[in-house]
């Protein structure tokens, strides 16, 4: 099956996600493992690229091409003496870790299963289901898409919404206005006096999860727009969303906490969804990745001294630059590309390949548009969806409140030394 631009640079690796339910009859009622392992041989039927396997493509340039040969998933069924609520608040750590199968990627690409899945059993009668996506085969929406089909099946409902599997949609042959600026693709900024990243990776990191609520939210969001009033003279100027004001407020206080001097060069970096983008749009159930890598840049002292607006402003022109030229341009230019080993941060031997996005730099998901929650497998949905440990120094993740209340979750990694600071400035900034 053929993959597109987006899926070549995507990781050889896997999204961990895990899914946790509290005990309740249903539960008890029925062999869950059983109907995992049904209802994933039928999705499997309509999704069949998760069944299949990667191999590295003749053409070389480090491209990876998709065998349907049905090798199929493995599940897995675990036992834990923890409870449900010895998770606490679910932050990302290695307890967590231990619940999503782990993957060795020095194993031969042809072997690595797409989709790993595991159920663990608590001692409290709950339960929780540990996931994890191969990159390259879908991104956020393409995998909840995924899963949101394999727990109606579990339920015993009918597939409703089954996926569009033709990556060609992504390509054109129209002539394009304007050729791809390679620029934004530059590998990221290095702290000045260290050309060379390999001390900045080498440093222990930690996470937190963090919770903003509404309020605070709505606090941000008006202060950076207060902001925009006051600089900017166009009346007309549409008001910065939650996501421009959230992510600006980390990125400066990532800024501050690290200590950086006043010129250091620092870049936010996050992806974009582009489907809304396209004309013709991309079929609604477009199964595989529609992301442009989106960078917003600035110097740490410029970041510090002017406003919260001004950063949010920064991160506004860099979502204003995704348009459909700048789409094909960039499919364009990366299917071009004589290698394209350089975006992925692990190669199949599990070392460390790609660019650093760490210190000075910051890469924020925010999973704020996606229908996150609900699934429901027949016992119950699920009283916590998150992701598993997968960071490294200045990944975030932005994540909507379970409870639906406005509120989000923040899950960043940031260097020891960095995140008590980070911690002070994140609410005291507020």
């Amino acid at each position: 099956m053929y993959l597109n631009a987006c899926d070549q640079i995507k990781d050889i690796s896997h999204t961990p996600t895990i899914y946790f339910y509290k005990h309740s009859a249903a539960l008890d009622a029925k062999d869950a493992v059983t109907i995992l392992k049904d209802s994933l041989s039928k999705v499997l039927v309509l999704f069949y690229p998760l069944a299949g396997r990667l191999n590295w493509s003749a053409k070389g340039g480090s491209r990876v091409e998709l065998h349907c040969n049905g090798k199929g998933v493995p599940i897995f069924e675990a036992e834990s003496e923890a409870a449900v609520e010895d998770f606490g608040d679910f932050t990302p750590t290695s307890s967590i870790q231990a619940l999503i199968p782990s993957v060795d990627y020095t194993t031969p690409i042809d072997e690595v299963p797409m989709v790993i899945v595991q159920l663990t059993r608590f001692r409290c009668g709950g339960v929780s289901i540990g996931l994890g996506v191969s990159h390259v085969m879908a991104d956020g929406p393409s995998a909840l898409h995924f899963v949101d089909q394999w727990a109606k099946i579990a339920r015993g409902g009918e597939l409703i919404s089954p996926p569009y599997l033709d990556r060609k949609v992504l390509e054109t042959d129209k002539q394009l206005d304007s050729t791809f600026d390679p620029s934004v693709l530059r590998p990221p900024p290095t702290v000045i006096g260290q050309e060379d990243n390999m001390e900045q990776r080498k440093k222990p990191i930690t996470v937190a999860f963090l919770n903003l609520s509404k309020l605070q939210i709505e606090k941000l969001r008006n202060k950076a727009n207060m902001d925009l009033h006051q600089e900017n003279s166009t009346p007309a100027s549409r008001g910065y969303s939650r996501f421009e004001a959230v992510a600006a407020h980390i990125w400066r206080c990532t800024s501050k906490a690290r200590g950086h001097v006043s010129e250091q060069q620092t870049s936010l970096h996050f992806p974009a969804d582009f489907r809304n983008k396209m004309n013709p749009p991309v079929p609604r159930n477009f199964f595989g990745n529609a992301l442009i890598r989106v960078e917003a840049t600035d110097t740490s002292g410029h970041l510090l001294s002017n406003t919260l607006g001004s950063a949010s402003q920064k991160i506004r022109e860099a979502v204003e630059k995704v348009t459909e030229n700048t789409v094909r341009s960039y499919l364009d230019f990366l299917k071009n590309l004589p290698d394209v080993g350089r975006f992925r941060s692990l190669d199949n031997n599990g070392r460390p390949k790609g660019d650093f996005y760490g210190n000075p730099n910051l890469a924020i998901i925010s999973w704020t548009a996606l229908p996150l929650y609900g699934a429901d497998f027949g016992w119950g949905k699920e009283i916590h969806m998150g992701p598993g440990p997968m960071g490294f120094d200045g990944k975030t993740f932005i994540i909507p409140s379970h409870n639906g209340d406005g509120s989000f979750n923040i899950a960043i990694w940031l260097q020891e030394e960095h995140m008590p600071e980070f911690k002070k400035c994140f609410y005291d900034q507020i």
